[in-house]
């Protein structure tokens, strides 16, 4: 058999008039499906239209509503007229407003660090891999997907003078505490089940963070000598200070808007008194029902907003410093 023999350049045939090879009529051909479209400059908006129609009704129109309102002597079912500064000259000589601007105020003073520093340790605790502990996990976590009327519910009914506190107190031979009839005992209480059932959400930003934090600064510093105090201060709250800032900002605008726990444990007239109201009380109470004065609420709503904004500022200050 005589092999093929492959065609020489010189006897190859030659390319056609134009210098080009002439295209097959399959290249020439689109392919079936493929049609380029022009984009117009619309088109991402057409997308973010939903979304900032939501944000713009549930957010922006209530918030530039309630900053109107507040120079208004508007009230429920009845068109205000503008007053200017006078609901909150007013503010300044309303002792409940400043009852409410105390309690506030306490709240975040007490719950803020506790916030802090309690989830932080918590997170160092379930991070370790012994035995059980993904069952601790589940159960420090359960309280923040819990709904906090059932948790309010639960802790009054632990609170009250008939309640398992105070059982468990005269058992051991103690009298019973006004948890719920006291106005500092009452506080405080409402801050303890706000600490408790925020623990679990920190919680979990906190073991994000440590999963950043390179094992070998640990035994860097074992080999040093250093305990777990001092490595807890030298080496974890270093690593993780980011995230107590982010941690300190969330905590404080939520301490200083408390209602839930406090509304619940105190009742409508916010405990003794109403020593006991926050601010957010305050707006409730104020603003609703038929007699409801909107324009005072409104302006104490603005004041409310005024120090949370002041808390985060303060909060990134003191970080700024720590970082030069």
């Amino acid at each position: 058999m005589t092999a093929m023999k492959t065609p020489s350049p010189a006897t190859s045939p030659a390319p056609p008039a134009g210098g080009a090879p002439r295209a097959t009529k399959a290249a020439r051909a689109p392919r079936a499906g493929r049609r380029v479209r022009r984009q117009l400059p619309t088109s991402p908006w057409l997308f973010a239209a939903p979304g900032l129609v939501i944000v713009g009704w549930f957010i922006l129109y209530p918030f530039v509503s309630t900053v109107l309102n507040s120079f208004t002597d508007k009230r429920q079912l009845v068109e205000g007229k503008y007053v200017g500064l006078a609901n909150f000259r007013e503010l300044l000589h309303d002792d409940m407003f400043w009852i409410g601007l105390r309690n506030s105020t306490l709240y975040v003073l007490v719950v803020v660090p506790a916030l802090v520093i309690l989830p932080l340790l918590l997170a160092m605790l379930v991070q370790k891999q012994i035995p059980g502990i993904t069952f601790f996990r589940s159960a420090f976590y359960t309280p923040v997907v819990a709904s906090i009327v059932v948790v309010g519910l639960i802790w009054v009914w632990m609170l009250d003078e008939r309640g398992l506190v105070n059982a468990v107190l005269e058992a051991v031979g103690a009298g019973k505490v006004g948890f719920l009839s006291d106005q500092w005992l009452l506080l405080f209480s409402a801050m303890a089940v706000t600490v408790w059932k925020g623990l679990g959400y920190y919680m979990i930003i906190y073991l994000a963070a440590l999963a950043n934090v390179p094992r070998e600064l640990h035994e860097a510093a074992a080999v040093d000598g250093a305990g777990p105090v001092r490595r807890f201060v030298s080496v974890t709250m270093p690593a993780v200070r980011s995230t107590m800032v982010l941690v300190a900002a969330l905590s404080s605008v939520a301490a200083f808007k408390v209602f839930s726990e406090v509304y619940l444990m105190a009742g409508p007239t916010g405990g003794p008194a109403g020593e006991d109201t926050t601010l957010v009380m305050l707006v409730q109470r104020t603003g609703t029902g038929l007699t409801g004065r909107v324009g005072y609420a409104s302006a104490i709503s603005v004041v409310i907003f005024v120090v949370t904004v002041a808390l985060m500022l303060l909060v990134l200050r003191a970080d700024r410093k720590e970082n030069r």
